[in-house]
């Protein structure tokens, strides 16, 4: 596992360690290569809208859900068909929990397809997640910026660059005390996909 530069000079405020486990080659190269070449072309890739402002605005990004028999996500804007794990997914699902101890029954996977794709300030904090919810999040293709920001004090910021292969898992209350985003860029960039592994929780 890398180590951190978690320290924020400016505000003097150290980011909590024990919330967040970056693996910054956890597939190799090639397997990384091969897995976001297939996943661009297979996919069902659709583009949801969300109310924003009091507006159904489109998300400026592609997602798909993928996931156990019967495991729907649902956001409190709109609700993911459910397509069932392919082969490749679901042997991914099943290295990372072997890895690490976690379980999971789905994963939202997300398409930025260039440097105007974003997601905006937001938790993963949902009644489906539960408490503590962890996370795992891979990324493939395009390097971009995953930022953080304490809720309660919006200049305490991290950014960490999510690089090809590279595998965040984000844990303990991360959910509850920090925001998360990918910022749109002014600089080109190529296509990202970020696969977020979770364990819905039935009510």
């Amino acid at each position: 596992m890398n180590q951190l530069s978690l320290f924020n000079l400016e505000e003097f405020y150290e980011f909590p360690k024990d919330l967040l486990e970056h693996w910054e080659n956890f597939l190799p190269s090639k397997e990384a290569d091969e897995l976001k070449d297939h996943l661009l072309h297979t996919v069902q890739w659709e583009q949801r809208t969300q109310k924003m402002y009091n507006k159904m605005v489109l998300t400026p990004r592609l997602t798909a859900w993928y996931g156990d028999a019967m495991e729907s996500y649902e956001s409190d804007n709109n609700k993911k068909e459910n397509n069932i794990w392919t082969p490749e997914l679901l042997s991914l699902k099943e290295k990372i929990e072997k890895e690490f101890g976690y379980r999971f029954n789905g994963v939202l996977l997300n398409l930025y397809r260039n440097n105007n794709d974003s997601v905006a300030w937001h938790r993963d904090k949902e009644t489906k997640y539960g408490k503590r919810p962890v996370i795992a999040s891979l990324s493939l293709g395009q390097t971009r910026n995953f930022d953080f920001r304490k809720m309660d004090h919006h200049q305490s910021k991290y950014s960490l660059p999510l690089t090809h292969g590279s595998l965040l898992i984000m844990k303990g209350d991360l959910q509850e005390y920090w925001e998360h985003r990918i910022a749109k860029s002014t600089r080109p960039m190529k296509e990202r996909i970020n696969l977020t592994f979770r364990l819905l929780i039935k009510p």
